[in-house]
């Protein structure tokens, strides 16, 4: 599996490395070549995920340091107006890129045009602003994403010997566009099982802004509504996931129920190896940012890059430049793999109460 992590990992770096230079742009599709470089980042929270704050920042802190020019990354913490706040402060002060992680394509809109307006260059990064005007969006294939989630469920059930297994869905936020898109690739495998009669499909039900607290109070109805008649949850990720263990926790069933997830975190991972979670999906988030950290380097200075591939805003009906990255399904067989590519230390995810496990998975 360790060779599987250095394809993505030369796959992701191709991506990058392959961008081809434009030249110069103006419009708002480029920073002006008349002012100091400065690329503005916002991040949306660090409770739905800790990849925001313990990667994503990490990483494009490292790409921006390394190529020398200014920078300032800030986190919205869920806060919409604290989103337009801070977007209004980096335009005021200069910079000449600014990349967000939008709450929802509405406050996105809004602050992507915002800075559009003001000739600033702007990046999707993550999740896509529904009707924005974006120069480019980076993210991973997140149908992909889906996919393996819907896969990895089938194979532990399979492996479980379920029959006609009660499969329920527990969905990312509504407003995010890329729960969405997940929720696309894991019903493009689950709903032929449930079309067949091989499984049954039970409740379904989106969690506002990927709360962990609300999923686990929407879990608990869900238990007490089927009589504790669920065989497999697909929870969007592993913040999700974790609430779904807990529940289970209470009702003894954790292990007995598979649960899936995304993200590759801590405490995914550690769920994985007790035995509690299913899988994983790991995106290798370095190569994310630094792809993302290119593109706007290259706006902040006036420049535009080929990414040579586009996805369709269907809201806005346009086609936007996008680097998408392949997600990589993780399972206790490879979870190893996540730590031998530096994503997770040992040091993090082997704590005493997880030393044995560690051992037992090869890490």
């Amino acid at each position: 599996m360790r060779r599987g992590i250095i394809a993505l990992a030369a796959a992701g770096l191709l991506a990058v490395t392959g961008l081809t230079a434009c030249g110069d742009d103006d419009g708002g599709d480029g920073g002006s070549a008349d002012k100091k470089p400065k690329i503005g980042v916002i991040l949306p929270d660090s409770k739905s995920s800790a990849r925001w704050e313990t990667a994503d920042r990490k990483y494009l802190e490292e790409a921006f340091k390394s190529a020398g020019v200014d920078y300032d990354i800030q986190n919205a913490q869920n806060d919409k107006n604290a989103f337009q706040t801070i977007a209004d402060q980096m335009i005021s002060s200069g910079v000449t890129a600014l990349m967000i992680v939008n709450l929802d394509s509405g406050t996105g809109k809004a602050v992507l045009d915002k800075a559009k307006q003001q000739g600033v260059a702007t990046i999707d990064y993550d999740r896509l602003t529904l009707g924005g005007s974006a120069s480019y969006y980076v993210s991973f294939d997140n149908v992909a994403v889906g996919k393996l989630q819907g896969e990895g469920l089938t194979k532990c059930l399979t492996a479980m010997n379920k029959t006609k297994p009660v499969v329920a869905y527990l969905n990312g936020s509504p407003t995010d566009n890329n729960a969405t898109l997940f929720k696309q690739g894991y019903d493009g495998v689950i709903k032929a099982k449930f079309d067949a009669g091989e499984f049954t499909k039970g409740p379904d039900q989106s969690v506002p802004e990927w709360d962990n607290a609300q999923a686990q109070t929407i879990f608990e109805q869900m238990f007490t509504t089927t009589g504790g008649k669920i065989d497999g949850v697909l929870a969007a990720n592993d913040g999700l996931g974790n609430s779904v263990i807990n529940v289970l926790k209470k009702n003894n069933l954790n292990g007995k129920v598979p649960v899936t997830g995304q993200d590759a975190t801590v405490q995914g991972l550690q769920n994985i190896l007790a035995g509690d979670q299913c899988m994983t999906v790991y995106k290798a988030i370095k190569k994310e940012a630094d792809a993302a950290a290119e593109l706007a380097i290259a706006l902040a200075k006036g420049e535009k890059k080929d990414t040579g591939k586009t996805v369709k805003d269907v809201e806005g009906n346009r086609d936007v430049p996008a680097v998408l990255l392949e997600p990589q399904s993780i399972t206790k067989e490879n979870v190893k793999a996540v730590v031998a590519d530096g994503f997770v230390t040992k040091a993090e995810l082997c704590t005493a109460a997880f030393a044995a496990k560690c051992t037992e998975a090869g890490i």
